[in-house]
């Protein structure tokens, strides 16, 4: 199994290690303040005081700025953190940059996906084509079993 180790700019204004925060819950989002990325967002933020008693921090990743990242956290209230991956290297670590169309134009986008990672930085559960809605509450249910 490989171990998947990053740093990457946070919201919090400070680098997140990755390695300082296993075991962690990684959630890939395309955009900040878009319906669907808040949805997840606030799904995880309420279920989040559940996961830290599981053990696990939560962080959102996407390609958008940590200014942007600062905004969406400020106007929904998030208490993780959001890191910004402006260079898609940890996507591409990942595999979730994908061709996606919308309206019948074709571009390069983040596939909405988590990643539960050990205390070796192992992923030992991940979840792709991801649906926003109720997908928090699933994560937290394989993780509680």
């Amino acid at each position: 199994m490989s171990s998947y180790r990053f740093t990457l700019p946070s919201s919090s204004g400070q680098d997140f290690v990755s390695d300082e925060h296993l075991p962690l819950i990684i959630y890939f989002y395309p955009k900040d303040n878009t319906p669907g990325c808040t949805t997840e967002g606030l799904d995880f933020n309420a279920r989040l005081e559940q996961f830290q008693a599981l053990g696990y921090t939560v962080v959102g990743i996407s390609r958008d700025s940590v200014k942007s990242h600062q905004n969406f956290c400020n106007k929904q209230g998030f208490r993780f953190e959001l890191l910004s991956d402006k260079e898609e290297t940890v996507c591409k670590m990942f595999d979730v940059i994908k061709l996606k169309k919308l309206y019948g134009k074709e571009s390069l986008g983040i596939e909405r996906s988590t990643f539960v990672l050990n205390e070796k930085g192992e992923i030992i559960h991940e979840w792709r084509k991801v649906k926003a809605a109720g997908h928090a509450q699933e994560v937290l249910e394989t993780l509680s079993r």
